[in-house]
């Protein structure tokens, strides 16, 4: 067990090993401290053997010290209960209302009756067998049993036997007393229901999709006896099987020593032993066939269910909807299309205005028809050479446009200038000066 680190001070171990005072106002912190100590430590000890009860005579020996046993456990015992986080077992056992008493008298109710003629009596002292449930662990392990139940080969069986159950639970329950505990824990939480049939306890857990188990009924009997002969047969085919096949060993291993006789013998044997194998394997599969159709019908009722839940989900929502009203509202809306296609056509046509006078605007259009035809009068065509000859003459005598770029300086444009005249025919010619030489010849 893996203990606080608190276990190896001596002088805080020697305090919890102490008696509780009587008084619990004389120092509150210190009792409470004590109190919560042993309370996460029982619980802690409970938790890693995966148990969910506890006696004062089991947790003197847990939690036994260098030869010494804490002398508080049993104020821890009866606090604990008066804090509701235990509660002896045969509270616990009858507070659950499906007759508990007819498959666990022999565990749960000896004992108990011991504690409940102390408690009437008057005494405080708890016996050192008395069993206590804790309700945080005994809620834990009844979880995990429901989880392990629906992750097995049984969650397709509604009703599984009780030892079928020990088998399965065999991981997460320490001792049968656990798994009892759980069990009840889950009948009380409605999840299953634990009754006896023929002298044989079986277990019906809740199926997916119920908030509850529903009670043992007479199908599911029959489905469980069912299933409980599939099994047998199963096991006994198989074991039939085993068997022609060491027939058949046993007569290849006499015919090689010679032994022809016996080894025919163990072939006859082996015929009658397939012969029954292959009658109880012709039962296995008609009672395989009753099965699967049973599931399905189980199928069919819930498609049924169903189909009912979608009727009646229908035939309340078409609860104000009649024909009547529905040819009405297309009427209406038949009628609104009209209206809209007409005011379309109406904006589409445009508008004409009041003072146009249609029969003028004809007339008037006859006229321009009947006007003759007025040919636009022949202007005289553009000469092409506006220089005339003397033009061209003067034109060739200019020097060709330079092409290059223009480096030249004052002086010699007032050079060529110079050089330059104009002449017509019949006239003298006129030399041309620049125009600062005519300012000079002003002056």
């Amino acid at each position: 067990m893996n203990l606080s680190p608190e276990w190896e001070d001596d002088d805080r171990m020697n305090f919890m090993f102490s008696a509780f005072k009587e008084n619990r106002d004389v120092n509150t912190t210190d009792w409470d401290s004590k109190m919560d100590f042993w309370t996460a430590a029982i619980i802690r000890s409970c938790r890693q053997r995966g148990s969910v009860s506890i006696n004062l005579q089991d947790l003197n020996k847990t939690f036994q010290r260098k030869e010494k046993t804490p002398l508080g456990l049993s104020t821890v015992i009866q606090t604990m209960a008066r804090c509701g986080k235990i509660q002896r077992e045969s509270e616990f056992a009858a507070s659950v209302d499906c007759g508990w008493v007819s498959w666990s008298v022999g565990m749960l109710l000896v004992k108990p009756l011991k504690w409940t003629f102390s408690t009437l009596l008057g005494s405080n002292r708890v016996p050192l067998e008395e069993s206590f449930v804790i309700f945080e662990l005994i809620k834990e392990k009844a979880a995990e049993l429901l989880k392990v139940y629906q992750n097995s080969e049984f969650s397709s069986c509604s009703v599984v036997s009780y030892q079928e159950l020990c088998t399965l639970s065999s991981d997460i329950c320490a001792d049968e007393s656990t798994l009892c505990m759980a069990l009840l824990q889950l009948q009380k939480d409605k999840q299953v229901i634990v009754s006896l049939h023929e002298g044989e306890k079986i277990v019906k857990f809740c199926q997916p999709g119920q908030e509850r188990v529903s009670p043992v009924s007479d199908i599911d009997i029959g489905i469980y006896q069912l299933q409980r002969s599939e099994k047998l047969l199963g096991e006994r085919v198989e074991k039939l099987s085993q068997e022609a096949d060491r027939c058949k060993e046993e007569a290849r291993s006499l015919l090689r020593e010679g032994k022809k006789s016996q080894a025919l013998r163990c072939l006859r044997g082996r015929k009658r032993v397939e012969k029954r194998a292959d009658s109880l394997f012709a039962q296995l599969e008609t009672i395989r066939g009753i099965l699967d159709r049973i599931a399905q019908s189980q199928t069919d009722k819930k498609v049924m269910q169903a189909y009912q839940a979608g009727v009646a989900a229908l035939r309340l929502s078409l609860k104000d909807v009649t024909v009547e009203h529905a040819e009405s509202l297309v009427d209406q809306i038949q009628e609104l299309c009209d209206t809209q296609d007409e005011v379309n056509q109406t904006i589409s046509s445009g508008v004409t205005a009041a003072d146009e006078d249609m029969d003028e605007l004809e007339k008037e259009l006859t006229a321009l028809l009947e006007e003759p035809d007025v040919s636009p009068a022949v202007l005289p065509a553009v000469p092409t050479n506006r220089l005339g000859p003397t033009g061209e003459k003067i034109l060739s005598s200019l020097p060709a446009a330079p092409r290059g770029p223009l480096n030249i300086s004052t002086e010699v444009l007032e050079e060529d200038l110079n050089r330059l005249t104009l002449s017509e025919p019949g006239s003298p010619q006129r030399k041309v000066t620049s125009p600062e030489k005519r300012l000079e010849a002003a002056q």
